[in-house]
């Protein structure tokens, strides 16, 4: 975990978690791409919470990819969650997770801490268990044109989220595709108003 803003004394946190690939046992590059694509995402929540006593952090994965049943980054999410409350306490916590990151953010939300989740273009495989979801907020924002993650399976997973007992909404973007670079200023406003209303909601 990567601590990028933290007051003396957190009221709450926002755990960022980035993309990555199905397949990938090695660790990411040092250079890695998915994880300098959240970077805006980070200052545009420190500035939504801002004078709001949130810790802001990105969550360090092992691997580079999801790999199978060994579910890595929810793995990693998981022990973030951990980490986190053996340091701050048991805070209110957001997960905003792009792609892999996503889905990683969805599977670990049934964390007692966990408030809800910011899903961008999440992975949301066919069959992706939701029955831990029960009373979580959950925001999926997906472009319909995104050629790498399906918006049509972030869709239904909404739909099977909603009758487990989730708030879960869907929200089509008008651009962006998979990487969100196209209308970017739009996704980080959006993703950041979001993540603070979660952390506004009682």
């Amino acid at each position: 975990m990567l601590v990028r803003s933290a007051p003396a004394v957190p009221a709450a946190a926002v755990l960022l978690l980035h993309g990555g690939r199905a397949d990938g046992p090695e660790p990411p590059p040092a250079l890695n791409l998915p994880a300098l694509r959240m970077r805006p995402f980070v200052g545009a929540v420190t500035r939504a919470v801002r004078g709001r006593d949130v810790l802001v952090a990105e969550v360090r994965y092992r691997h580079r990819g999801w790999n199978g049943p060994r579910a890595d980054a929810a793995r990693d999410a998981e022990a973030a969650l951990v980490r986190l409350r053996e340091r701050v306490g048991p805070v209110p916590v957001v997960l905003l997770g792009h792609s892999m990151g996503g889905r990683a953010a969805l599977s670990a939300a049934g964390d007692p801490a966990v408030r809800g989740v910011v899903a961008l273009a999440p992975w949301c495989p066919t069959g992706e268990p939701v029955d831990h979801l029960g009373g979580r907020r959950l925001y999926l924002l997906h472009d319909e044109t995104d050629r790498v993650t399906s918006a049509r399976e972030s869709w239904d997973f909404v739909r099977r989220a909603r009758a487990a007992g989730a708030d879960a909404a869907g929200i089509p973007m008008p651009t962006g595709g998979h990487a969100m670079l196209r209308g970017a200023s739009f996704w980080h406003r959006r993703a950041a108003e979001l993540t603070a209303a979660l952390l506004s909601h009682g």
